[in-house]
């Protein structure tokens, strides 16, 4: 239930995030195409590739921003990457809907971005939260080890060689539980 709610809040997120980005490229569009009268397709790029731009800065620094950032030349080319293939999606449907279906009209090219936008969402939604923004690996709980002392004090009396062999086993038991710890808080940094 917790990893429902979890993704349901980054879906939302992600949601705004690319909300953002549709209003930023079809406002670009708009402006290139029937302001400037550049043809629809180079519109849509263009459009397309400011929208990326301003999508990746709230990604990384908002929604994704708890996400493993250490190799940043990784995550910008596989960004840029399901970007270019999202951007390939979009600009095709509307190509499809253009040149071959005929649909030329303002308005039906703006349905066009609109069904092609929204089957590239989808995608990117996929890749960058698979392949883009990694999450960071589960931490292990580190296991509370109590010292000898506690582990002593909490134990009945103990005579002789009985007390000294319990205490050799729980010491070792201890060790062995601080040098697990060890190696795990290791791997991590490594």
């Amino acid at each position: 239930m917790q990893k429902v709610r979890g993704i349901r809040g980054e879906v939302v997120k992600f949601g705004i995030v690319g909300l953002s980005g549709v209003v930023v490229n079809f406002a670009v569009f708009w402006v290139c195409n029937i302001g400037l009268g550049i043809a629809s397709l180079r519109s849509n790029i263009a459009a397309t590739v400011i929208a990326i731009a301003t999508n990746y800065l709230g990604y990384r620094y908002w929604l994704y921003r708890d996400r493993d950032a250490d190799s940043r030349k990784r995550e910008i080319t596989l960004f840029l990457v399901f970007s270019g293939f999202g951007m390939l999606i979009e600009t095709g449907v509307l190509g499809f809907s253009q040149y071959v279906l005929g649909l030329d009209s303002n308005f039906e090219k703006m349905g066009a971005k609109v069904v092609g936008l929204a089957i590239a969402t989808v995608f990117r939604f996929v890749s960058y939260r698979t392949w883009v923004f990694k999450a960071l690996p589960e931490t292990a709980p580190v296991p509370n080890v109590p010292s000898p002392q506690a582990a002593h004090a909490a134990e009945p009396a103990r005579t002789g060689e009985a007390a000294e062999a319990a205490d050799g086993r729980e010491l070792a038991a201890q060790a062995e539980l601080m040098l697990a710890a060890e190696q795990i808080r290791y791997a991590k940094a490594e």
